[in-house]
Parts: C-alpha cells; structure tokens; sequence
C-alpha cells in the first residue's frame, strides 16, 4: 500500500477519533447528570433522578425520587396507615423551580401487632413532575428528605439531596426509562387495567359503619386489596375479600371506626378510594352514604334530625347579628320606618312578605344545592361568591338600590323591572298598594338574603354541614329552618305590628335618611367591585365601574323632561354592564397570584404532617376577599398582638388558603372537617396531628385552648416562654 495512502487512512482516523472523543465525554457527562449522588445510612439510601440530561426548554420536566432499602426495612406511602408517616422534602433551597407535584405508586400493605401500614421495600421511586420558573434555563434542585424506615424498630432520617440540571435541548437520560417504569405503577381511574368501581356505600349502623366497595375487571383479580384514606379522626380496618364472577367482581368490605379526633359522622364526608391487586391500582373520590341513600331513597330519624333543625334556627337568628348583614342594614331599617303611620293590616302584611322573601331565597338555595350535589358538583356555604357572574349580578342590584334611595330615579326605571328587584317605596309618600307593594318588600327580603350568605355563624355552620352530607329531603328541611331564624325579626314584627305602626309618619326627615342609607349600599357595591376585580382583574372591573358611574349620571339626568329616553339609556348601560362583567377570562387580567405576606405559607395539606412530626405547631386559616366575617376575624383575633406573637415564633407555621375563587383542593380539606363553609381554622400539633378546628367567630381565648390541646407544651408556648 502506497505510504501516501496509509497518512492518508490515519488522517482520517484521527479526525474520526477526534470527533467521537467529544461525543462520548458528552454522552458520559449527560448520563451523570441525570442522577444525583446517593445520600446513604445503613438503613436506606436516597437520590434524585431525571428522565433527561438537561433543564430542556419545555419548562416541564420528569423527574424521580430513588429510594433503595436494605432487606427488612420500609418506608410509608402518603397515607401511611395506622402508623409512620410519609417522606417528605423542603425544596425551597432550589433555583428555578417553580413547583413540584410528587406521585405514589401502588403501596404495600404491612400488617404486625395488629397495625395495618402501607408503604414500599426494596426499592422504590416516586415520580416527580417538576415546572421551572424560567424555560430554557439551568436547574438547581436542593431538597431536604425527612423520612421514616421501619423494621422491628423504626428510625427517623433527614438528608440532603441533590441534582443539576444544565441547560439544553430536550434530552432523553437511560434513567428516563426507570422513572417511566414507576410511573406506570401510579394508580389511574382504573382504564389503564381495564377496572370499573362499580359502588362505594356505607352499611350497617350509622355509629359503627362499614364501607362496602364493589369494582370489576376485564381479567380476574389475584390479591386485591383496598386502601381508604378519609377526614381526620376515622380510621379503616382491613378489608374482607369476596371474590365473584371467576373473580372479575371483587366486593371489599373495610370496618370503620373513629377516635377522639374525629368530629361528627363518616356519613357524607369525602374518601378517596384505592383498590390494588399487586402492582396495579385503581383510585377514585367517594362521598361515604348510606345504600338506601346512595340510591336516592331519603332515609334519616326525625328524632336525630330535630336537634339539628334547632340549630339552623339558631344559626338562622344569629346570622342577622353578623358582619354579613351589615350591607343590607340599610334594606332592614328602611323597612321597619317606612310603616309609621300604616294600618296594622298593612304593617303585617309587608312584613309577611320580607320573610316569604327570606325563606323562598333558601329555598332557592337549597334546590340549588341539590341540583349542583346530584351533578357531582362541590357545594358550599356562600360560594355563589367565587362566580364572576353572580357577583355582576349582586353589583347591579346593589348599585340600583343605591341610586333609588338617593333619589336618582322613581319613574325612569320601568315598573316590572322595578318589582323585580323589588325597589324600596318611593320617596314621594305615595306608597305602591296591592300585589306591587307586597313585591317591593319580597324582592327586599329575597335580596337580603343573598347578600347575607357569604357569612357563616355560630349554630349555622354545623346545620349546614349536616344538611349538605344528607339526602334532598334533609338539604330542604334545614333550609327552610334557616331562612325562618332569618325571618325571624320580620315575622315578630308581623305578631306584633304595633312596633312599626307607632312610629313617626314620613315625611321630609325620610328623604334624609334615604340618601345616607343609600350611601352605605354604595359603599357595598364599591367592595362587591373590589372583589370582582381579584377574580376578573382589575382592567375589566374598572370598566364594569365606570360603567355603573355612566347609569347613575344617566338616571339622575333622566328625572327631567328626558325621562322616557334616560330610561332606554339606563337600559342599554345595565345590559352593557352584564356583558363586560361576564367577559370570558381571557379579556380579564391574568387571575391574580398568590401572595403571601410576613410569615404566612400557602396552605399545603400535604406538609402538615411532617411539620407536626418535628414538633411544629401549624396554625391555618381559610379566608377569602368576599367573607366578611373572615376579615372581622383577622382584625378582632388573628392581627392582634398576642395571636401575631405566637405566629412568629420558631416552632409555629402559618399557612392561609384563599378560596376567593374556586379552589377543589381547599374544597376537600374543608369537607375533611364536614365543614362546607368559611371562615374556617384549624391549629395542628403534636398533641393533635389531626388538626383542632375553631369556631367560626374566633376569640383569642378559642385560639389559646386549641394551642394549649394541638401542642404537648402549650401552655409555654401561649405565655410566650417557649425558647427561640
């Protein structure tokens, strides 16, 4: 061979071993950087994976948290069983991560000495996808694991663990494939098997339920099993298997039982059922009722049920003392003076229909209820408040009511639609008689009820808790009680109409009164805004403004000789308005973002639990922009000096969630305490890691017990000795 030809073959040989060096240092390099190190002790060990090698530019990425055990030790699934608790990982030392949501394969049961645990051994990894602050940039991932294993004894571990991820294209890792093949092991609603859940329905007795679940396969089951996970304080017993069908029908039937943290009954309340047979899953959320109910049948005692029409009476009576009430002070006083002089016959005629207002209007709730809960739908006390729509609505209504009382109109808004919003007399003196008249103080007491339910009270909040967790019947029954203690003042005045009669007749002092009253329903429709604008943004609601400040000039202007066209003007506004209210979101700002503000965390259920294990203290709060007692409780309680002291300590954490708008995950954490309503908080801590709800109107005195019971050194930590 020509020596020209052989430099020639090594020249190309170098060349190709010069660019194969780079590639293989790379691909070298990128395959371990898509593992952290291992954080090791003699029981477990433990590190972060990622299904590429770099941050990628998608802004999302899959990644895994790899646990090896050695032979005899475990560690827990979420819901750990009857002891243990899950890992859990503070990522916030972490550069560009946005957030995180952590998945759980099918777990293991663990049954010994009589507890029942799920969780893994061997080896696990829980996938984890992961969203990034900035696309397309470097990723830091910090986190510190607090853990539990177990064997014979049971050891607690925190450690550091880590992973970078540099930027780059979208890149595919060898530990992409070992993430995926864990992933396929997160239990699904069932298709990915080709399972059904056929019911799931309480049956025995109401104090000492059991929870028949009843699922299908296309294949036959081998070893199913079912795990339970419900609100604080109940706890699931094995379940009992029977096999039907060749063994394509399973029917498991699991005791339930309660401790002394539990409030109330299973029945109603919200479970998340799991059914597994080896390493494949089923999960599916339940509402726990009763077979006769679950098939539509209203079944309950009447002698159970009496108590509780007592409370929503009470809850009912005293909601006419709450903040709630306050914007429609205005609608209640008026209505009380405007009888000086009047005939008994009529005072209690006008009165009569307030209340037939106020209870037709829970009624209305109630079949609204029914309908939302027969369409699988969250119900809740007040949240017609989180839908933009409704609140356009209220706003209108208000405003109109403002500029009637103030006097900017009587005759250029059209009669009927008048009656329909049941406008307040005029202020001429010459009082609508008849059908009209009774309509006026209908729509009166309809519209006050309305605006009094974003609050709860006293009595109120467990009526309609109850009524929400029962059956059509229950929903109506309680209702009507509610809207009767509402009712109340209007109907013992209606006894007794002598109280309204005596007072002084109208006349010019009336015409004073109405302009500051309807002062003070224009001061509610400026929240009402301010409200809108945290769900719609502020762009639209400022518009939605300035149109309302158009209509009151416009129905001002039209009390002269322009009546007849100010009234087709004031119509086209009002129309205006509702279609700028109901403007789709994507012409509204951006939904604002959480903010948090001094020491207060987003609330994250999921955290709770390892913060009690490390003898954290967990006060939360659930509040939103529209629940006026919820802002009465912040100033008079949670803003003090004293709860403010306790907050800021080391051992406490503050968590609020804002359920301004739709939130289903705030949704399931109330229904976890059978609560359908706000204000709503819970102190957690060693002594109660189930959580001690308080009351709906907080006192510093509420708060001071449930942190004397939550925590097991309380009492040193209300008088502030606790060390730093």
């Amino acid at each position: 061979m020509p020596l020209t030809h052989l430099y020639r073959r090594f020249a190309q040989f170098c060349a190709i071993l010069a660019l194969a060096i780079p590639i293989a240092i790379a691909d070298s390099a990128a395959g371990l950087a898509a593992a952290g190190p291992w954080a090791k002790n003699d029981q477990a060990s433990v590190r972060l994976l990622s299904s590429g090698a770099t941050a990628g530019s998608s802004g999302e990425i899959q990644l895994g948290l790899h646990f090896k055990l050695e032979p005899g030790w475990k560690i827990y699934w979420r819901s750990p069983g009857d002891a243990g608790f899950p890992p859990m990982t503070d990522w916030s030392a972490s550069d560009n991560l946005a957030e995180l949501s952590q998945f759980w394969p099918v777990p293991h049961r663990f049954s010994l000495f009589g507890l029942e645990t799920f969780g893994y051994g061997d080896e696990v990894v829980f996938p984890i996808t992961a969203k990034v602050e900035r696309a397309g940039e470097a990723l830091k991932l910090r986190g510190q694991i607090n853990y539990l294993v177990c064997d014979e004894i049971c050891i607690p571990h925190n450690q550091e663990i880590s992973l970078d991820l540099a930027a780059g294209p979208d890149s595919r890792s060898p530990e992409g494939f070992l993430i995926d093949s864990y992933t396929a092991l997160v239990p699904d609603d069932g298709s990915r098997a080709g399972w059904t859940l056929g019911s799931a329905s309480l049956v025995g007795e109401m104090d000492s339920p059991s929870l028949e679940v009843i699922a299908r396969a296309n294949t036959p089951f081998s070893q199913p099993d079912l795990l339970l996970e419900g609100p604080p304080g109940f706890t699931f017993g094995k379940p009992v298997v029977e096999l039907s069908d060749g063994g394509k029908t399973v029917t498991l039937l699991a005791a339930i039982g309660k401790t002394a943290l539990a409030e109330g009954v299973i029945e109603g309340k919200r479970l998340t059922v799991t059914v597994t047979d080896g390493n494949s899953g089923m999960e599916q959320v339940a509402i726990a009722r009763f077979q006769s109910m679950a098939a539509g049948v209203a079944e309950f005692d009447f002698l159970t049920l009496l108590p509780i029409l007592g409370f929503a009476f009470l809850g009912g009576l005293i909601l006419n003392l709450m903040p709630c009430v306050l914007p429609v002070l205005s609608i209640k006083l008026l209505s009380v003076v405007e009888q000086g002089g009047r005939s008994r016959r009529d005072v209690r005629a006008g009165f009569l229909a307030s209340a037939a207002g106020i209870i037709t209007s829970f009624l209305v709730l109630a079949a609204v209820a029914v309908a939302l809960k027969s369409g699988g739908a969250a119900v809740g006390w007040g949240i017609q408040f989180q839908q933009p729509l409704f609140l356009t609505a209220i706003t209108l209504v208000v405003s109109l009511f403002a500029f009637n009382l103030m006097g900017f109109f009587e005759i250029g808004l059209p009669s009927a639609l008048a009656d329909v919003l049941g406008r307040p007399a005029p202020q001429s003196g010459t009082e609508p008689s008849g059908f009209r008249n009774l309509a006026n103080h209908f729509g009166s007491g309809a519209f006050a009820t309305l605006l009094a339910t974003p609050c709860s009270a006293p009595f109120l909040g467990t009526a309609v808790s109850f009524a929400l967790a029962r059956g059509a019947s229950e929903i109506f029954l309680i209702f009507t009680m509610l809207g009767i203690g509402l009712a109340a003042p209007f109907l013992l005045v209606a006894t007794m109409p002598g109280l309204a009669s005596s007072l002084p007749k109208p006349g010019a002092w009336m015409v004073t009164l109405r302009r500051v009253l309807g002062l003070a329903l224009l001061a509610t429709a400026i929240w009402l805004l301010t409200v809108l604008a945290s769900q719609i943004g502020t762009l639209a609601a400022g518009i939605a403004a300035a149109l309302l400040v158009i209509m009151g000039v416009v129905l001002w202007l039209g009390r002269g000789p322009a009546r007849a066209g100010g009234a087709l003007v004031s119509i086209a506004a009002l129309a205006l308005a509702f279609g700028v209210f109901a403007l789709p979101r994507s012409f509204a700002e951006a939904p604002k973002a959480e903010v948090v503000l001094d020491s207060w965390r987003p609330l994250d259920q999921s955290a709770i639990a390892l913060l009690v294990s490390q003898g954290t203290l967990v006060f939360v709060d659930v509040t939103a922009d529209w629940c006026i007692t919820c802002q009465v409780n912040k100033k008079l309680v949670i803003d003090t000096e004293e709860v403010q002291a306790i907050l800021d300590q080391e051992t406490t954490v503050a968590m609020r969630g804002d359920w301004t708008l739709p939130d289903e995950s705030i949704t399931a954490y109330l229904a976890s305490f059978g609560r359908y309503g706000i204000p709503f908080n819970a102190i957690y801590g060693p002594g109660a890691p189930e959580g001690v709800a308080l009351p709906e109107l907080l006192t510093i005195e509420a708060v001071r017990e449930a942190i004397e019971k939550a925590s097991g050194e309380s009492s040193k930590l209300a008088s502030g000795e606790v060390s730093q």
